[in-house]
């Protein structure tokens, strides 16, 4: 673990992160963009990456686009949007072979970062803005992503318990943006959306493969158009935490079979603090692993849950409580899961559950060494927490911890909201 480590740098206003190894035969690309979650852009922001893999200037048309892709020995190509902390990401991700695999004419690195560089800096384009046809096409398909969520009520109550718990924060928004912004959305206005996008948002581009960080500064100059950064781009971090007055509970009532019962709870604790090992601990020793407080005792053995599960977000210092229940079993259910809490405020917690829990953490640090994604992204949570955290350092803090430490994590936590979404005839 941690053989190696990403060397850093900077290529104009882009920040350069490369993982020089022989290990993998194909090169890892990932460019993470982040902006503020905002009312007035996060619809906007979630539309510009559908669009922009429709075509670029070089390769219009959306054939185009996938054939260059094949040209390049099926090199894969995709994105992510998704919210981290207060902040909006926008993911790009390429995946090519290495070129001592395959009898290729040019660099396939260089290909990659010719055919990136262009995707995000030089779309394809009529009459100076965003292309209607992929425009129209794109929002109607961002809307049934939207829709999406609302049909799968799983997801529906998890995201609604946040954006309640949030409702005065801009984490409250979907990152897919909201719904009721789409329709105003013209192709000039997304363009113009898309180049204040291009000039303000945190960029950290990282490689790992057979590669150089020289090599990749090179590459970043010459086929990314950035403009300089007319402001700060490094990413800002909450010093403070809003803490819960009183728990608010909150009851919504749609078509569903089945309850959903959803906790969010606040903390102080986030990815940066010291206590971050004993919080992952206690995340998975309250519902983060089939082991877990929530899942026994919850569902197995009083059956009082279809599923009962804890998250925890780092970034953000909250952390979630999901179940689905029978209707009747909510008065129940919330107190058989406070009692969970309870135990957890109390150090009512065994060896064995600590053991477990330092089992299921220790073989997924161990694993990151897999895949050259989940290196990736592992690194970049000390770019944007700003906190350096190798790998076998919090393996090393986890494997330290006591009940003592997870009983003091979970003081820190605090119940905000709870929400219930029940049967439109449920009484």
């Amino acid at each position: 673990m941690n053989k190696t480590a990403f060397q850093h740098g900077n290529a104009g206003r882009m920040r350069i992160h490369v993982l020089p190894t022989k290990r993998f035969k194909t090169f890892a690309i990932s460019l993470y963009t982040g902006i503020p979650l905002a009312e007035d852009t996060v619809t906007a922001t979630a539309l510009t990456p559908f669009v922009l893999r429709r075509g670029t200037e070089s390769y219009p048309e959306t054939r185009q686009f996938r054939e260059q892709l094949e040209q390049m020995y099926g090199a894969g190509f995709g994105f992510d949007v998704y919210k981290r902390g207060n902040y909006q990401m926008v993911q790009f991700r390429m995946d090519t072979i290495n070129d001592s695999f395959v009898k290729s004419e040019g660099s396939l690195l260089e290909a990659s970062f010719a055919f990136l560089g262009e995707v995000v800096t030089r779309p394809a384009l009529e009459d100076g803005h965003f292309r209607s046809g992929y425009v129209t096409a794109e929002k109607e398909n961002v809307r049934k992503k939207l829709d999406a969520i609302v049909n799968d009520k799983i997801r529906y109550a998890s995201e609604r318990c946040i954006e309640e718990m949030c409702r005065n924060e801009p984490y409250r928004l979907h990152p897919l943006g909201q719904r009721k912004d789409l329709e105003g959305i013209t192709p000039e206005s997304l363009y113009g959306a898309y180049k204040h996008w291009l000039e303000t948002a945190s960029m950290d581009l990282y490689v790992v493969g057979d590669t150089t960080l020289e090599e990749v500064a090179g590459l970043v100059n010459k086929h990314f158009s950035l403009d300089a950064a007319s402001n700060d781009v490094s990413y800002k971090q909450e010093t403070s935490v809003r803490k819960a007055d009183e728990v608010r509970t909150v009851v919504e009532k749609m078509e569903v079979s089945q309850g959903k019962l959803n906790l969010g709870l606040r903390t102080s604790i986030t990815y940066a603090d010291e206590q971050y090992a004993a919080v992952l601990m206690y995340n998975g020793i309250l519902g983060g692993y089939p082991h877990s407080k929530l899942f026994m005792n919850v569902r197995e053995k009083a059956s009082l849950a279809y599923y009962a599960s804890s998250r925890y977000d780092g970034h953000k210092g909250i952390g979630t409580i999901q179940s689905g229940i029978e209707v009747q079993n909510y008065e129940k259910a919330l107190e058989i899961i406070k009692k969970q809490l309870e135990e957890m405020r109390a150090g009512n917690i065994t060896e064995l559950e600590m053991s477990q829990t330092k089992a299921m953490i220790r073989n997924l640090l161990l694993e990151i060494d897999d895949s050259a994604f989940e290196m990736i992204a592992y690194d970049f949570n000390r770019q944007f927490s700003g906190k350096d955290r190798p790998r076998a350092e919090l393996l090393q803090q986890v494997e330290a911890i006591r009940i003592e430490d997870v009983k003091a994590a979970a003081a820190t936590f605090e119940l905000d909201t709870i929400y219930f979404l029940k049967g439109q005839k449920e009484e």
